[in-house]
């Protein structure tokens, strides 16, 4: 009998020793993560009880929380919401957060480490907790020229400020409005939810850093650095530039768009071959440079490695070993090249910054209630992607292509602009992709931008990037120039 009460009781006390390790284990070491959990009503509960703190444009707020009659204390609510809705996201009670509500959540809510003398202050003056205030980096009229141009239009433009990395327009459409999402009434939540992530147009999609797409000739940039920087080719060197540039180990031709050879010549020249987008002449360096050579000069632009966290961006990508006839491909932003909108942007701005590319950043700072600065964002160098004198050949190559080139549609009046469009093909069943990167002004760079239109509505044969996507471009380096 004695024996078996002992067992019990070490079984019991072996059961009580492993529920306070549990429990020290959770407390200790989980409760961070659990406390982060989209899907933990009890902290949502909580946490929707505190005075959120805004997401500002300057001092305007585009999202913020103000008082409620309800248990929840507090609705969340944005200003022009699916203008900023990709950056801003959403702060749901049902669906949890998204976007920059999401990343910079302990922030907003005041719950990060950063704040805890803050929090503690509160406690001993009785005041409710109150959340941060969170900066972002955006331009608001670059921000709305962009979601104007795209109307009727899905596809996604970023804008960077070359010195810095500062983002200053991220928009795509279609988009959503996050206000539905973070309504207090949960049946139109629940249904504004299912409509959203069932609409065929995908308006919850943020084009602009989470999709990848064919970059098509806007690459040719990446191509013409490699080719630059290579130390064989200059601006002026002839590039074989035929109607149709005969591929080993296939049947099938690389071909110029226009079904002939470059500029009137089968012999053009690098600058000529850019300005006229020329597939051939760019087919003709891939196969010369070889692969490896593109894709060490794409990584140096950003390509394999994931920007602006505050988004989640995914990263671009040149294929990892492709044959001859891909590697000619690849050369012009085809095959299975794939990037965002974002690390085209990037590529414009490193070549605008002297080829220098700068870490891509939205949160410029975050200060408490009061004022007082919790962290603020330096500029900080990613990559040397190309040298200076590489990447003053490159923008006057550029310039020439809007000045003289494909790129006509996105001048400027008064001020110089260097651009580079591109028509990405993917399936005779959809429509091409139109792209226009550029960045302004050439002597000087203030804005890089990349936009990319992924449907139009238009017929196939209407499909250019300096007719659909230049003009866009344009209005958004207007805006930040103040034209």
């Amino acid at each position: 009998m004695n024996s078996a009460i002992r067992r019990l009781a070490v079984a019991a006390i072996i059961l009580m020793l492993a529920l306070m390790a549990n429990s020290t284990y959770l407390q200790a070491f989980r409760a961070g993560d659990l406390n982060a959990r989209n899907d933990n009503r009890r902290v949502r509960d909580s946490q929707f009880s505190v005075d959120r703190g805004p997401i500002l444009i300057g001092s305007t707020p585009v999202a913020q929380s103000k008082p409620s009659t309800d248990r929840f204390q507090f609705q969340r609510t944005y200003a022009a919401g699916p203008v900023y809705a990709p950056v801003t996201g959403f702060y749901s009670y049902l669906y949890g957060r998204a976007g920059i509500e999401l990343t910079q959540n302990a922030e907003l809510n005041g719950s990060d480490p950063s704040m805890a003398f803050r929090r503690v202050i509160d406690v001993i003056t009785n005041r409710r907790q109150q959340g941060a205030s969170v900066t972002l980096t955006l331009n608001a009229a670059a921000q709305q020229a962009a979601y104007a141009g795209l109307a009727g239009k899905t596809g996604a433009v970023v804008a960077i400020e070359p010195k810095t990395g500062r983002v200053l327009a991220l928009a795509t459409r279609p988009s959503y409005d996050p206000n539905r999402l973070a309504s207090h009434d949960l049946n139109d939540v629940s249904a504004a939810w299912k409509e959203l992530t069932e609409a065929p147009g995908k308006p919850m999609s943020n084009r602009a850093v989470k999709e990848l797409y064919p970059p098509g000739s806007t690459f040719k940039l990446v191509t013409a650095a490699a080719a630059l920087s290579s130390g064989k080719y200059t601006p002026e060197t002839k590039v074989h530039s035929p109607a149709e540039l005969p591929l080993p180990q296939t049947t099938v031709p690389l071909v110029n768009e226009n079904g002939r050879n470059c500029g009137g010549s089968d012999n053009a020249t690098l600058t000529v071959a850019l300005r006229n987008s020329c597939n051939t002449a760019f087919g003709t360096i891939g196969l010369d440079l070889k692969a490896d050579a593109l894709r060490e000069q794409a990584a140096k632009f950003g390509f394999g490695e994931r920007q602006l966290p505050e988004l989640g961006a995914v990263a671009s990508r040149f294929p990892a070993d492709p044959n001859e006839p891909q590697t000619a491909q690849s050369a012009i932003g085809q095959f299975d090249v794939q990037a965002t909108p974002l690390q085209m942007a990037m590529v414009a701005a490193g070549i605008a910054n002297k080829g220098e590319v700068m870490k891509p950043y939205l949160v410029q700072n975050v200060k408490t209630h009061d004022l007082k600065t919790v962290s603020e964002t330096k500029p900080e160098s990613l990559h040397q992607a190309v040298t200076p004198e590489v990447a003053a050949q490159l923008t006057q190559m550029m310039v020439d292509v809007v000045a003289n080139g494909t790129g006509k549609p996105g001048r400027i009046s008064g001020v110089q602009v260097a651009g580079k469009t591109g028509t990405a093909q993917t399936s005779p069943e959809r429509p091409p992709f139109a792209w226009f990167t550029a960045f302004a002004p050439a002597d000087d760079p203030k804005i890089a931008v990349a936009v990319m239109i992924e449907d139009a509505n238009i017929p196939r044969n209407d499909i250019a990037g300096g007719t659909l996507a230049a003009p866009i471009a344009k209005r958004v380096m207007e805006a930040v120039l103040g034209q």
